[in-house]
C-alpha cells in the first residue's frame, strides 16, 4: 500500500462511522436486559418439581400391589393384565394435568360438558380425577334440580366449545382421553396465534406514531417480554383475549379517527371487538362506552350502521349464553352475597360423585389471600408499589405516566384524544379495582402471579409509554434506566416458569421476610 508522504504509516485501519451502530448497540442492550431479567426470574423459581417421576413412582407401586393381590388369589398376571392395571391406576392416582389452576379448569370443564354432555352443568366432569375446581356455583336448572356450573363467563367457553366440537367430531378424541394433545393445540389457537396478531398490530401502531428507532424497539421489547400477557399464554383465561381485543379495537378506531378511514369494516370490527372486551373484562365497559361515544360524534352514520349492530351481536350472545346456562341474565358473580344469604350461588354443599362425600363450597370458607383485604389504603399500596404492585412488578409502566402526557400534548405527537382515552380508562378501572370493590373481592386476583385485573390494559399503557421511550432515546443515562426497568419487568413475567397461578416473586419475598401472610 502506498501512503501519501505527509500521512504517517499506521497498522490501524479506521472504519468510517456507521450511523446505525448506536441503534444496533441499543438493540443488543435491550435484548441483554431482557435475557438477564428472564434468567434471574427462572433462577428464583427453581425448585424440585417433577410430576412425571412422581406419577411413575405412584403408579408403579400401586400396580405392583394389585398384581400381588391377583397372584395371591391364584389369577394369572400376564403383560396384558399389567397394561390394563397401569391404565386403571394412572387414571386414579396420576398427578399430572395440563390445566394448571382451578380458574382455567373451570372453563375447560364447561367446554367438555357442552360437547360431551350437551349441558353447561359440570357435575360429571369435576368428578373425574384431576378435573376438580373451586371456581363454580350451584343453582337449580329448568327442572328444579341442583347442579354445579362454572362461575366464569359463558360466551368465551361457548365459542371455544365450537372448536372442541370440531376436533372431537373429526378425530373422535376427547379432552378426557387426550387432555395434553387437545389442550395444547387449542391453547395455541386461542392464545399464541392471537398474540402474534397482537404484536403485529402493535408494531404497526408503534411505527405509525413513534419518532425514534430506539423508542419503538423498547415498546415492542416490553410487549413481547415484559408484561404478564405472555405469562398467561399457557392457560385458558380472559386476560390474554382481553388484551388482544382491546388493541385490535383501538387499531380499528385509530384508522377511523386519525387516518380518516370510513369503510364500514373498521366500524364493525371496532364494535365487535370493543364489546367483546367489555364482555370479557367487566370494567372494560368504560373502554367500550368511550369508544362508542367518540365514534358516534365523529362519524354517526357509520357508527349506527356498522358499529352498533356488531356490538349488539356480542351483547346478545353474552346475555343469551348466560341465560342458556343459568336461566338468568345476570352472570354468576352478580349472584353473590357476603354472608351467603339471599340470592347467593357461591355458598353451597354437594355430594362428590366419586365417593359420595358431602363437600362444602370453597367460597363458604375461603382461605388465605381469598379472605380479602379489609383496608382500601393497604390494598391500594400493595397493588401499586407493594407485593402485587403494578409498578413494583412491572416498572416499565412508570414510563406510561409521563408518556401519556407527551402523547397528548408533546410537540411530536398531539394525539390528545388517544391520551385522554387511555387516562380515563386507567383512572376509572384502576379506581374501581382499588376503591369500589367489596372487601371480599380485594384479593389481588387470588393465587396468581400479578394483579391480573389490569392485564387487559397492557396495550393502552404500551402505547402511552411510546413518547417517553422516544424521549429516553437521546439520553444515555435514561436508556440505562430503561434497561433496568425492562429487566425487572421481564423477571416478574418469567418468574412463574411452571404456572401463572402462583404468587409473584415479590409476594414470596414479603412472606419470607415476614412482612405479609396469606
Amino acid at each position: 500500500m502506498t501512503l501519501p508522504m505527509d500521512q504517517p504509516e499506521s497498522t490501524t485501519i479506521r472504519l468510517p462511522d456507521d450511523p446505525r451502530a448506536p441503534l444496533r448497540r441499543g438493540v443488543y442492550a435491550i435484548l441483554i436486559a431482557l435475557s438477564v431479567g428472564s434468567m434471574i426470574g427462572r433462577i428464583l423459581a427453581v425448585n424440585s418439581v417433577d410430576l412425571i417421576q412422581v406419577d411413575k413412582s405412584l403408579v408403579s407401586k400401586e400396580v405392583e400391589k394389585r398384581a400381588a393381590e391377583l397372584k395371591a388369589r391364584g389369577q394369572p398376571v400376564d403383560k396384558a393384565t399389567l397394561e390394563r392395571l397401569e391404565r386403571e391406576v394412572q387414571a386414579k392416582v396420576g398427578r399430572q394435568r395440563p390445566f394448571l389452576g382451578a380458574n382455567d379448569r373451570s372453563r375447560w370443564a364447561t367446554i367438555r360438558s357442552l360437547v360431551e354432555h350437551g349441558t353447561y352443568a359440570i357435575d360429571d366432569i369435576i368428578a373425574e380425577p384431576n378435573w376438580d375446581t373451586i371456581d363454580m356455583v350451584q343453582h337449580k336448572d329448568a327442572a328444579g334440580n341442583l347442579h354445579l356450573y362454572s362461575s366464569k363467563p359463558t360466551l368465551p367457553t361457548t365459542l371455544l366449545a365450537g372448536e372442541y366440537w370440531l376436533i372431537n367430531r373429526v378425530t373422535g378424541a376427547t379432552l378426557g382421553d387426550h387432555p395434553y394433545e387437545i389442550g395444547r393445540f387449542m391453547l395455541i389457537t386461542i392464545n399464541v396465534i392471537p398474540l402474534a396478531i397482537y404484536f403485529w398490530l402493535l408494531a404497526r401502531m408503534v411505527e405509525r406514531y413513534g419518532t425514534t428507532d430506539w423508542g419503538r424497539i423498547v415498546v415492542i421489547a416490553a410487549a413481547t417480554f415484559g408484561t404478564f400477557i405472555t405469562t398467561f399464554a399457557v392457560v385458558l383465561n380472559n386476560h390474554v383475549t382481553g388484551a388482544v381485543t382491546t388493541l385490535a379495537a383501538l387499531y380499528a378506531v385509530a384508522r377511523i379517527w386519525y387516518d380518516g378511514r370510513r369503510e364500514l369494516r373498521y366500524f364493525a370490527l371496532a364494535g365487535l371487538l370493543a364489546a367483546f372486551t367489555a364482555s370479557d373484562e367487566l370494567p372494560a365497559l368504560s373502554f367500550f362506552a368511550l369508544l362508542s361515544a367518540g365514534l358516534l360524534l365523529k362519524a354517526p352514520k357509520q357508527t349506527l350502521i356498522a358499529y352498533a349492530p356488531a356490538a349488539f351481536v356480542v351483547a346478545a350472545a353474552f346475555f343469551g349464553t348466560n341465560y342458556l346456562a343459568h336461566e338468568s341474565l345476570r352472570p354468576p358473580y352478580f349472584h353473590r352475597t357476603a354472608d351467603g344469604t339471599g340470592d347467593d350461588w357461591y355458598h353451597f354443599t354437594y355430594k362428590r360423585a366419586s365417593d359420595g362425600k358431602t363437600i362444602a363450597s370453597y367460597w363458604s370458607d375461603p382461605k388465605g389471600i381469598d379472605l380479602g383485604e379489609p383496608s382500601p389504603a393497604v390494598y391500594a399500596f400493595q397493588t401499586t408499589i407493594g407485593h402485587h404492585g403494578i409498578f413494583s412488578l412491572t416498572p416499565i409502566w412508570l414510563l406510561a405516566i409521563p408518556g401519556v402526557i407527551l402523547l397528548g400534548w408533546g410537540r411530536d405527537y398531539r394525539l390528545r384524544d388517544l391520551a385522554l382515552l387511555i387516562s380515563a380508562v386507567t383512572i376509572v378501572c384502576v379506581g374501581y379495582y382499588l376503591f369500589v370493590v367489596k372487601p371480599l373481592d380485594r384479593n389481588y386476583g387470588g393465587m396468581t402471579s400479578g394483579f391480573r385485573w389490569v392485564f387487559w390494559m397492557a396495550p393502552l399503557w404500551l402505547l402511552a409509554m411510546l413518547p417517553a421511550a422516544d424521549w429516553l432515546a437521546a439520553r444515555r443515562w435514561a436508556r440505562g434506566l430503561a434497561y433496568v426497568l425492562i429487566a425487572i419487568s421481564a423477571l416478574s413475567a418469567s418468574y412463574p416458569i411452571w404456572n401463572p397461578w402462583t404468587f409473584p416473586w415479590l409476594t414470596n419475598l414479603f412472606i419470607h421476610l415476614g412482612w405479609t401472610k396469606f
